[in-house]
């Protein structure tokens, strides 16, 4: 029924010649393997013999998705000012990635248009269509890289050597491979990858084995339907896969995608760990160093007043110094915010811990990664508020109770610091130092919200943050 309606419309509209119509409908009988391949709408489009218009000869819709169109569109015109890609594939012979349309229904697409040629002549066009507000990733080409074997054993299984329309839209290299091993099929790329590789000939007709790019198994059974192996050739990394075809002609296709790029990347981003790594290391040591001089400089002085206040200043630089040292771990600019608030509460309490002082420091929250900045904020906080409650909430008391609470949100998250302490008078009394600290801290650099609660009870603080800062710096 197609290649009768195909024979049809191009009589109709088209000065095509018999062979070029009958190549034609050999080539639409694979156009919903395509469909079902890109998750896309495809067409095969026809130059008209007058005017610049083409003519709508095959359609195929994909089963996975829905569709653009409601009604079919075999037989209706593409007009240049509707679908500027296809005009200009027909008129150049070139590809066209990814150009906006407007469909016979009147929906936006991206279109991605091949030239389908007999010799220099181009005789129709091939046409991928997506709606234009898909928010998957769009693919220039046909890409075999991802999919399962089923599909490219299905796809494949169509291509031979007056396929090569379909196999140039290939991004990957492509050779087909007769039971004799000889190689009877390869697209441009193919034979432009191999002289990449420096190999002299050309590997159509040629025996594949002088062209393997990888060692065969000791047990060719090993192979299976599929394989896949990553190898490097020379400055090139590629990724070789073996399809079974186990058609009368083809023994098996061989697909190899050049995966350079992809690699050099993931080095420049082992790199980049690395030296993340180092800069908050040596943050970490510098600060350390600094916190030693203080407590050196504790150590010289008779000043009790003197003492506690470099020990708590000390005890702020070891703050910081805490999630350097989380993140040079991790290599990346972001850190588990529980991790940082168990290391400080275990520090600080380390500190303040002395005979016949039992306060139990209890921490409780889910993990929540955050950048640099916020858990460096967020550790200065907590250190402060520990520090005020472990001093004077407890005085007269052996025993006691502090509970460092977390509740993470997608985008703002809550920290609670309560103890059951003496508590005091919010409204009088003058703000310390250390809570001029938190408080600027929570509303400039976290842009949250500080609330403080106490009585006879005890005390509850508590701050909201968002979870990833905003440099506002410069904005009016």
């Amino acid at each position: 029924m197609m290649k009768d309606t195909i024979y049809q419309l191009c009589k109709k509209h088209t000065d095509l010649s018999e062979e070029e119509i009958i190549s034609i409908q050999g080539m639409c009988a694979v156009l919903q393997t395509i469909a079902n391949l890109e998750d896309a709408d495809v067409f095969v489009d026809c130059p008209c013999a007058e005017g610049r218009d083409a003519v709508v000869v095959a359609e195929a819709k994909p089963e996975g998705v829905p569709s653009s169109y409601k009604k079919t569109v075999v037989g209706l015109m593409a007009k240049p000012e509707n679908e500027p890609a296809v005009a200009r594939s027909l008129s150049l012979g070139v590809a066209t990635k990814q150009m906006k349309a407007t469909t016979q229904e009147n929906t936006h697409v991206i279109q991605t248009v091949e030239p389908i040629k007999n010799g220099n002549r181009v005789i129709g066009v091939l046409i991928c269509e997506k709606r234009l507000n898909e928010r998957r990733p769009s693919s220039e080409r046909l890409h075999f890289s991802k999919e399962g074997y089923e599909k490219i054993a299905n796809v494949l299984s169509h291509m031979n050597a007056d396929s090569s329309w379909l196999t140039e839209c290939i991004d990957e290299a492509l050779l087909l491979v007769d039971k004799n091993g000889i190689v009877t099929y390869r697209n441009t790329l193919a034979r432009n990858m191999y002289k990449k590789l420096g190999y002299m000939e050309d590997p159509l007709g040629a025996n594949f084995e002088y062209f393997r790019l990888i060692p065969p198994p000791a047990d060719e059974n090993e192979y299976g339907n599929f394989s896949s192996v990553e190898t490097m050739v020379g400055k090139y990394y590629l990724d070789v896969k073996r399809v079974a075809m186990n058609s009368s002609e083809t023994d098996y296709a061989v697909i190899i995608r050049d995966i350079t790029w992809k690699k050099e990347h993931e080095k420049q981003l082992i790199l980049k760990s690395v030296a993340i790594k180092e800069m908050h290391h040596r943050v970490k040591n510098n600060l350390q160093t600094i916190a030693s001089l203080l407590r050196l400089q504790a150590r010289r002085t008779d000043n009790e007043e003197t003492r506690r206040e470099l020990s708590e200043s000390m005890n702020r630089i070891l703050s910081i110094a805490t999630t350097h040292e989380l993140l040079a771990r991790s290599g990346v600019d972001q850190v588990n915010l529980s991790e940082v608030i168990y290391t400080i509460k275990n520090s600080t309490l380390r500190y303040f811990t002395r005979p016949g002082f039992a306060v139990n420091v209890k921490y409780e929250g889910d993990n929540l990664m955050v950048d640099s900045d916020v858990a460096t904020a967020v550790a200065l906080i907590i250190t402060e508020l520990l520090q005020n409650s472990l001093k004077y909430a407890f005085e007269g008391r052996s025993e006691g109770q502090v509970r460092i609470i977390l509740k993470p949100s997608e985008i703002s998250s809550t920290i609670q610091v309560i103890d059951d302490g003496c508590g005091f008078d919010v409204k009088n009394t003058d703000q310390s130092l250390g809570m001029s600290i938190v408080t600027s801290l929570v509303k400039d650099k976290l842009r949250g919200s500080l609330s403080i609660e106490s009585g006879p009870q005890g005390t509850s603080v508590t701050f909201d943050f968002n979870n990833q800062t905003i440099d506002i710096a410069g904005v009016t």
